[in-house]
């Protein structure tokens, strides 16, 4: 470990000591969509007839790019925009703000990408998806909107966690390994309505991106993948609006300026009425579930200088079964932020970002219902700087300090429930980082990106700290007074990305990486319904710890029209966490007793395969993967089959426009079941029947298999209102794909055991009017 860290160290130094010399200026400022005034991040500024001299801009819309004294022909482009050629005669630092306008495009040359056409071959973005609801508005939907985390659940080592579920495994990494921020605000659970919505409306997105290989070192705390998503900023020009009425959902977004060029908002909301459709399943007859979700920012230029952001989200889920059972769950998050130019090279961003999530379970009515409820809280200051040293070298540095509070449950009982009313002992750490990395290229061929984090974290009191022997005894109890260190961990993690570009067409790929992860989601892995419960390391639980390497082959075809890639990638983990055989997972004092640690490894291949142009858009992916564990007191100490160890993975997804107004969209996903844990036998204790369970996770759930239809037809489209109907049509095909699969003894022979299987909808079709002026 101290080899890699010297070395990333004297490469630093290495490529920020051959800087050209000379006198060099710094051209800069921001790149925004010329009707809305919207931020354009990742735009390129690009110095014309010097190959790789350029660069793009942060997720603000900043750019900046220092050059000798000279004249220059600099171009601004975005893909889906006109470009705009600015010649600067560069003998001072100069300011120069960009507004590009949407292009006016032909059927035939709609693009599905929000990148620059070449960007698959070109951009050091080893394992990272850009996606944008602009470049998605044409993919299958369900309920009349196009869902952008379920778009980048088909993409190749993204594996969807299934129906009732929002979540995804990443590269052999479990659900709670995946960071997804909102504006930065950390989201814990990101489903709505048992899966089949995500808790981010696309109206109010600018874009999404997913780190699955070399995550860079401004982010940290999970060891599988980043996602970071950005909301939109407002139209600062005109007033406008955009919503859908549906079957199942309807939704309302209304932007526009504060001041006109210098702040603006933008507000959306959404709420659904899909009580009425749970009569299709037996199952759910006489239940209720509903979600309604808000995103709101606004934001104002101070000065040219300065400018201020804040933006929220707020969301809640509704689950009744029969007045016998009810799940409810929410996140809250609030984002302010103030981006400041110290000058054209040096930019700066301070944020304050509040996250809170909830979650209740109840059973019964009234006097006699008993519920649980869970609330993780999360506080974080952080500081970013990026600093333009040279056209080819980009330095970036800051840090983070988050509060994190869990309340692992809460027991709230009826009078007449015949359980007492209890309050868990609240948990408090303090997760903090510091980091640097430098972006560079190196001749025409190469770029590089490469940095170090370190990351520390404190549990702290008040609160018991207890230890246990092998058999989850406890051993000691030792209270702590109010912020008392109660334990730390930390460590250093080492990032890399590099690009060869081996011709215009082709390019190779690598990315090496090391990520602690501190809160963690225990998850019983059966195959009924988990009980999901987070904690945070302590004295107990070590973090987990990730090392991956990956290397990829890029390569486009016949002008950008068709992109391939493919990706080998290889990942041991430390400290991963299980329970025990036996364990009591519900509102259990000493959880920390019954858990079991061991060692990960995950392996795998990645294709992908898109068409970005012309009548017929669309992608094709396949993973073959695995990922397993071994830990010690479970399955003998032998390796075995992860929750999430999927084998095969496959997606199809494809748009056709049939004319200017028609547009047929369609998806396929099949993947191999997950590994789950069922019983093989029973046994007679004190008169009472016990299952005998099989190894960890030795069989499988069913293979799952699934297609989705959707028909748009454009009714109005002018330059002040367009408006359009989708019909949609969730599982084509009725597959019964199992949700969930019980033990009982058969009515007919109480002596024997029948599995009952439980699928939750086997097609739901859907209609919605969108509009927008």
């Amino acid at each position: 470990m101290r080899r890699i860290i010297a070395g990333l160290w004297l490469l630093l130094f290495v490529c920020t000591a051959v800087m050209g010399q000379g006198q060099k200026y710094t051209l800069s400022g921001t790149i925004k969509d010329a009707n809305t005034g919207e931020d354009l991040m990742m735009a390129y500024a690009v110095v014309v007839g010097q190959a790789g001299v350029g660069t793009t801009s942060n997720e603000y819309g900043f750019y900046a790019l220092k050059l000798p004294t000279g004249t220059y022909d600099i171009q601004f482009s975005y893909i889906g925009y006109e470009p705009i050629v600015k010649t600067v005669k560069l003998t001072k630092n100069q300011s120069i703000n960009i507004r590009l306008s949407p292009a006016v495009k032909q059927m035939e040359e709609v693009v599905i990408s929000a990148e620059r056409e070449d960007a698959n071959v070109t951009q050091n973005n080893a394992g990272a998806v850009y996606l944008s609801p602009k470049s998605m508005k044409d993919l299958p939907t369900f309920g009349g909107e196009t869902d952008i985390v379920k778009a980048i659940q088909t993409t190749a080592g993204v594996k969807p966690a299934g129906d009732g579920s929002a979540g995804y495994y990443v590269r052999g990494g479990g659900l709670d390994q995946n960071l997804v921020l909102l504006d930065e605000a950390p989201v814990y659970n990101p489903s709505h309505l048992l899966g089949f919505f995500s808790v981010f409306n696309s109206d109010a997105l600018k874009g999404a991106t997913m780190y699955k290989g070399a995550t860079m070192p401004e982010y940290g705390g999970r060891t599988a993948s980043v996602m970071d998503i950005r909301m939109k900023d407002g139209n600062n020009q005109n007033f406008s609006g955009s919503g859908g009425i549906g079957t199942i959902a309807s939704r309302l977004t209304l932007e526009g300026p504060i001041v006109k060029d210098k702040g603006s908002f933008i507000i959306s909301g959404r709420r659904t009425y899909v009580d009425m459709f749970l009569g299709l399943s037996d199952r759910f007859d006489g239940s209720s579930l509903y979600f309604y979700d808000l995103n709101m920012k606004a934001n104002y230029q101070v000065s040219s200088k300065d400018r201020v952001f804040v933006s929220g989200y707020f969301g809640r889920d509704k689950f009744g079964f029969d007045d016998a059972m009810g799940i409810d769950w929410g996140n809250a998050t609030g984002t302010l932020r103030w981006n400041h130019i110290f000058s054209g090279q040096l930019f700066s961003n301070t944020s304050l970002v509040f996250s809170d999530y909830q979650y209740g379970v109840s059973m019964g009515s009234g006097e006699e219902s008993v519920g649980l409820e869970s609330v993780i809280r999360d506080f974080n200051l952080k500081q970013d700087f990026s600093l333009n040293l040279h056209p080819n070298h980009d330095l970036k540095f800051g840090a983070n300090v988050i509060q994190h509070t869990i309340q692992p449950g809460n027991v709230v009982a009826g009078a007449e429930s015949g359980v007492n009313s209890t309050k868990a002992e609240e948990k408090y750490g303090y997760e903090s980082a510091f980091y640097i990395q430098h972006e560079a290229k190196v001749g025409s061929k190469w770029q590089l990106n490469y940095g170090l984090r370190y990351s520390m974290f404190h549990q702290v009191g008040a609160g018991n700290q207890y230890t246990y022997d092998a058999s989850g005894n406890v051993t000691s109890k030792k209270y702590f007074e109010s912020g008392e260190v109660m334990a730390f961990h930390g460590g250093f993690e080492p990032r890399f990305m590099g690009t060869y570009l081996i011709n215009d067409q082709s390019s190779l790929k690598m990315g090496l990486n090391r990520n602690y992860q501190y809160m963690h989601m225990l998850t019983n892995s059966t195959s009924s319904s988990p009980t999901d419960t987070w904690v945070m390391s302590s004295n107990n639980i070590k973090p987990q710890i990730a090392d991956q390497i990956s290397l990829g082959y890029f390569r486009n075809f016949s002008n950008n029209m068709y992109e391939f890639s493919t990706e080998v990638y290889y990942k041991e983990m430390q400290n991963v966490i299980d329970y025990k055989d036996g364990a009591d997972v519900f509102h259990n004092e000493h959880l920390e007793g019954d858990l079991a640690y061991g060692d990960g490894k995950a392996y795998g291949i990645e294709f992908m395969f898109k068409k970005t142009q012309g009548r017929f858009t669309g992608w094709a992916s396949y993973t073959l993967s695995r990922s397993l564990r071994q830990i010690d007191g479970i399955n003998r100490g032998e390796w075995y089959a992860s929750r999430q160890d999927r084998i095969h993975d496959f997606s199809l997804v494809g748009a056709y426009k049939l004319n200017d107004k028609f547009t047929v969209s369609g998806n396929y996903m099949f993947y191999t079941g997950d590994a789950v844990t069922f019983p093989t036998g029973r046994q007679i204790i004190d008169g009472k029947v016990v299952p005998v369970y099989s190894d960890r996770n030795s069989y499988r759930m069913p293979n799952y298999r699934r297609l989705d239809l959707s028909l748009t037809k454009i009714i109005k489209k002018t330059p002040k209102f367009e408006s359009s109907w989708n019909i949609s049509l969730y599982n084509t095909f009725g597959t019964e794909n199992a949700y969930t699969i019980s033990f009982r003894p058969s009515e007919d022979d109480p002596q024997v055991t029948e599995a009952v299987q439980v699928a939750l909808f086997r097609w739901v079709p859907s209609f919605t009017y969108n509009f927008k002026f």
